[in-house]
């Protein structure tokens, strides 16, 4: 769940400029892992691995991403190494990040986020032999996949659950940062609402803004808002924050009769949050596991993907999880909604 933008070789320099001007930080990574396995001597893939914040095991956004990498391990064999952005990266961080994967055979390498746009466009470039993949951003290179959703489709459908569900005329959206992607995902439910119920009434709300990340690894500030809203008296609360979102479900499973929607993950499903699954209506997933399985395993195939790889809603990129069966009663009216928007009767907005 990231900002998606467009870098050429022509403006990484400048963007980078910009990055570097308000971060700072060492160029160490919050986490340094790494799985192998019996085949990891030439006949498996090795594949790298860049996480945003939060890494693996925030239940959501990279978890995703982890699992579309282990399914591939499984079935090809190889290993893995994955190193963990922290929030106060720099651009020089991310790219030795990346320098470092690439530099160690890893093959594909993967950024897990909008984040490493810049960085992967400058180290994609001095590494062609390599195959790179970036989830929710698109790097202009030849040898990179760019892993693209739309965010604001499968958020639509998350709306028309919340319109139809809530009992007080009153949901919320939280979203991590304030980017342009996360933009999608408001943009999506609050016309989901609204196209489903004019009189509900959406409270908005974002936890950091700018370069400030901490918004997608802030489980406290997730719960904080939450509570905010729910005192104000909505009872639907749709959360797109990584693992900040794993607050704002916490504090939804403490109010009688409140729904939280999930995101990314099937969240009813993480082992982690099953204390909280009875409060958890369903989840926008976004298929960011196909994703990383389909780059590997292309690699692995000998035809590693390029150019920009789009997972829409009509393909089973975004989708509302049904699982706990929440949502069963209104899944007609979800399915009608789902048609219009892949048959184009419906437009989604991509900006609020």
């Amino acid at each position: 769940m990231r900002r998606v933008a467009k870098l050429s070789a022509v403006c990484v320099v400048s963007a980078a400029l910009a990055l570097s001007a308000t971060a700072c930080g060492s160029t160490s990574s919050d986490n340094d892992t790494s799985s192998s396995s019996s085949a990891s001597d030439g006949k498996g893939v090795k594949i790298g691995l860049a996480f945003d914040v939060g890494g693996r095991g925030d239940r959501s956004f990279n978890d995703s991403a982890a699992r579309g990498a282990d399914k591939a391990k499984s079935e090809f064999g190889g290993s893995i190494k994955e190193l963990t952005a922290k929030t106060s990266d720099t651009e020089a961080d991310r790219e030795q990040r990346l320098t470092d994967l690439a530099g160690a055979g890893y093959n594909p390498v993967i950024g897990v986020g909008f984040s490493y746009a810049a960085s992967m466009a400058k180290v994609a470039a001095k590494y062609p032999k390599t195959s790179f993949g970036i989830v929710d951003s698109v790097v202009d290179v030849n040898n990179v996949d760019s892993i693209t959703f739309t965010e604001e489709q499968g958020s639509y459908l998350a709306g028309v659950a919340a319109a139809l569900k809530t009992k007080k005329d009153h949901v919320g959206f939280i979203g991590g940062v304030d980017t342009p992607l996360i933009k999608k995902f408001e943009a999506g439910y609050v016309q989901g609402v609204k196209d489903t119920d004019p009189k509900v009434k959406v409270d908005v709300q974002y936890l950091t803004h700018g370069s400030d990340l901490s918004g997608f690894s802030s489980p406290d500030k997730g719960s904080e808002a939450a509570q905010g809203m729910l005192d104000k008296g909505a009872d639907v609360i749709y959360t797109a924050a990584g693992s900040s979102g794993n607050g704002a479900i916490e504090a939804v499973s403490g109010v009688k009769g409140a729904w939280a929607i999930g995101v990314d993950s099937d969240q009813y499903n993480v082992p982690g949050l099953a204390k909280y699954k009875a409060s958890i209506l369903t989840s926008m997933v976004k298929s960011v596991d196909v994703g990383v399985y389909d780059l590997i395993k292309s690699v692995h195939d000998g035809k590693p993907l390029t150019g920009t790889n789009s997972y829409s809603l009509a393909k089973n990129g975004v989708s509302l999880a049904t699982s706990g069966g929440f949502i069963d009663d209104i899944q007609a009216k979800l399915d009608a909604a789902k048609k219009k928007i892949v048959d184009g009767d419906i437009k989604v907005k991509t900006t609020p």
